[in-house]
């Protein structure tokens, strides 16, 4: 225990990442409270923790210390429609599951929400960002059952409040009884950011402001959303060049590609990022860089539904800040984020060639690039004095001690076993099993939710 009365935490005996800076193959980390205070070579400076004291120490011999890894994008009330529309491309796969997501409830999304997020958290995310837009009227409070279930796990939550209001009778995908109104979607989204919006430094809640995609919402609300967002000093995340029929249904709209409608409109910044960003022209990431737009990276549902490879690459050697995530659970079933470290690493190969994107590279896109587009970089996303202690223990060690580079022994092949995560200095998941909520409660909550789902679509299924 610390003069100031809180606890200190040694790891020691870790090869450590940072992920910014140096490399200690043998080093330790000091975590005060939810703070580190020291990363470094070799045992923890003497003087820091005692017997008897309150220290908690971590021999973390055979392990890599990493950041806590990031979701840049997920749905996570997905979680309850998982299995289904299994070989259908992006639009035919919204067409079937708008159906029975019409009808889901707040009970369904929290037991969604909760295995979701558990899952997220066994997969050493620490950070988890969620993009909900489908609001089913009479059903309850779907918003705020995700964030009950972010806080009863431990995980640090950055809900997106999504919208629609383009249905079918207006030109829109989506059919009309998932969509609303654009002045209720203003109301509910600001509503939403005084309620839950915490920007203090260390926050464990933060709301954006996420209207769907082009094609699913009106011009009026993605400038009146970036307006509100601005307004409030809030992100503003969506989905764009996802596809290519996406492309097809821009230039038919609006006369011009998603990149050029989104700039016309104020959405290009260093406060907004884009989810996919799949079909991206040369001029497209020539824009995103000058302003600082990102991207979320997800590989395994962009291949899932036959999407393509986004240019990772190319993007981040124009200097496109470019983070990592798993997208909706139905679109991407149990991904985990850490495989998503190799997915990205093994796509960009498998496009532009073996040194396309290397491991190193990879961490940084799912640790420090993720904090950079939800705005964290100076809180989260790599091990340094000062940072929030988000921290996750990979044993290398065992089966993977055949690979003398550990970096590369997490980044390749199968994950290692997760020993510890750390949360704020707090452990929530220790050998492989969440334990801030017991981990076959959480798994229960994701089953009840699909059944629950399932039976309440059965009318329209």
């Amino acid at each position: 225990m610390s003069a100031s009365g809180t606890t200190t935490t040694i790891i020691e005996n870790a090869y450590v990442v940072t992920v910014t800076g140096e490399e200690h193959p043998s080093g330790h980390i000091v975590v005060e409270g939810d703070t580190i205070t020291a990363v470094g070579a070799g045992p923890a400076p003497a003087g820091i923790g005692g017997e008897g004291d309150g220290t908690r120490r971590i021999d973390a011999r055979g392990c890599l210390a990493t950041p806590g890894l990031v979701n840049t994008h997920h749905h996570l009330y997905q979680w309850a429609s998982q299995g289904l529309a299994k070989d259908n491309t992006l639009f035919e796969w919204l067409v079937a599951l708008y159906k029975p997501w019409s009808k889901m409830d707040a009970e369904v999304v929290a037991g969604a929400a909760s295995a979701g997020l558990g899952w997220l958290l066994k997969s050493g995310c620490t950070t988890a960002s969620d993009h909900h837009y489908v609001f089913p009227k009479g059903r309850g409070d779907l918003f705020a059952a995700g964030i009950d279930a972010a806080a009863e796990l431990g995980i640090r939550f950055h809900p997106c409040r999504g919208s629609m209001d383009r249905g079918r009778s207006h030109g829109g995908l989506p059919p009309d009884e998932v969509v609303e109104d654009l002045p209720t979607i203003l109301a509910e989204t600001e509503a939403a950011i005084d309620r839950y919006h915490d920007a203090s430094f260390g926050s464990m809640l933060r709301v954006a402001v996420a209207p769907c995609s082009p094609f699913s919402v009106s011009r009026e609300l993605l400038v009146r959303s970036a307006e509100l967002a601005r307004a409030k000093g809030v992100r503003l995340h969506t989905h764009l060049c996802e596809t290519l029929d996406e492309e097809e249904h821009c230039q038919e709209q609006f006369g011009m590609s998603p990149v050029d409608y989104m700039e016309t409109l104020g959405w290009l910044g260093e406060d907004v990022w884009y989810a996919h960003a799949v079909h991206l022209q040369d001029a497209d990431i020539k824009k995103m860089a000058a302003t600082g737009t990102g991207a979320a990276h997800c590989p395994s549902s962009n291949a899932r539904l036959g999407a393509g490879i986004a240019r990772v690459s190319d993007m981040l050697a124009a200097g496109v800040p470019v983070g990592l995530g798993v997208d909706g659970a139905a679109s991407a079933e149990m991904v985990p984020l850490a495989g998503e470290v190799r997915q990205a690493m093994y796509m960009q190969r498998a496009r532009y060639g073996p040194t396309a994107l290397t491991a190193r590279q990879a961490l940084a896109l799912g640790t420090i690039g993720g904090a950079r587009l939800l705005g964290r970089d100076a809180e989260i996303g790599s091990l340094e004095p000062g940072k929030l202690a988000d921290i996750a223990l990979w044993r290398v060690d065992g089966f993977h001690a055949a690979i003398d580079d550990p970096v590369t022994a997490f980044a390749y092949g199968q994950t290692p076993p997760l020993a510890r995560l750390l949360v704020n200095g707090a452990t929530v998941v220790q050998d492989d099993v969440l334990v801030s909520v017991p981990q076959d409660e959480v798994a229960r909550r994701g089953a009840d939710a699909h059944r629950r789902l399932m039976k309440l679509a059965e009318e329209v299924l």
